[in-house]
């Protein structure tokens, strides 16, 4: 029976894919900074159908110690990961660079991007010596050069996650190591996520624009979690890109828009 492990998935769309996971029989372990939430979380996808195994375990993904730790008990756990998710992200406030502070700069990059880096290292390094397993990471707003107001900090660090995810794959394909890395474009998740930021509850006042584009664009995480996880678990090619909202698709929702009203901000 196969293993997946997902990095922030005590909610969101990291415990969506999990659920999903379990549905396909996966064992599934979760992480994420809160034992409560994990707990709760737990119980959760219990509750899903499936024959696989369900263990959580705390981990900030801005210590690398944290993360050597979720892998050394999920290996003693079930003996291997055969898919890893590094899913583990915040928003950042809505303000200009100039009105951030360090921390809060440091917040998102350590999290949004260097946890993804250091996640990737370091299951590599236990995945080598099987020279089995896959590796995805997930892009967002900024991934394709988009620019706003209040998300400069977010959007580079997805920038970043896009160069760095598919560095990584060329340097597996040159190395021949076995190893799948692909990319999971998400499009933009109607969850906490987007009125929350650093992931500590403070609020996030989107302008009526942005609303209106989430309206169209925007999807809830147990729509796309399923359509991410199955191309997961069919896909067999390196540098692979899982993306939901194609170009195809946002174009076709916002000339649909006038007849298929859709309201994620007034329930």
């Amino acid at each position: 029976m196969k293993t997946v492990v997902i990095t922030g998935s005590a909610r969101g769309l990291g415990l969506c894919m999990a659920k999903v996971f379990r549905m396909n029989n996966f064992n599934v372990v979760i992480s994420d900074l809160r034992e409560e939430s994990l707990v709760a979380a737990e119980e959760e996808l219990l509750r899903v159908n499936g024959n696989g195994k369900v263990s959580h375990f705390i981990c900030d993904v801005t210590k690398s110690e944290d993360i050597s730790n979720l892998i050394k008990k999920t290996i003693e756990e079930y003996n291997e990961i055969d898919i890893w998710i590094n899913n583990a992200g915040v928003n950042q406030p809505d303000k200009a660079l100039w009105e951030l502070s360090e921390k809060e700069i440091d917040l998102v990059l350590d999290i949004d991007l260097k946890g993804a880096v250091m996640g990737s290292k370091l299951v590599m390094e236990e995945m080598l010596k099987n020279h089995k397993g896959a590796i995805y990471n997930i892009e967002g707003y900024g991934s394709n050069d988009a620019m706003m107001l209040g998300l400069n900090m977010y959007g580079t660090s997805k920038r970043a996650i896009t160069h760095f995810t598919q560095a990584l794959a060329k340097e597996n394909e040159e190395r021949n190591t076995g190893i799948i890395i692909g990319r999971l474009s998400p499009g933009i998740m109607i969850t906490d996520f987007i009125t929350n930021a650093l992931g500590n509850g403070e609020k996030i006042e989107l302008p009526e624009k942005t609303k209106k584009v989430y309206n169209i664009l925007g999807d809830y995480p147990d729509v796309v979690s399923e359509f991410l996880v199955t191309e997961m678990i069919k896909n067999t090619k390196n540098n692979a890109h899982i993306n939901w909202l194609t170009n195809g698709k946002a174009a076709w929702r916002f000339m649909t828009a006038g007849f298929n009203k859709r309201d994620f901000f007034n329930k």
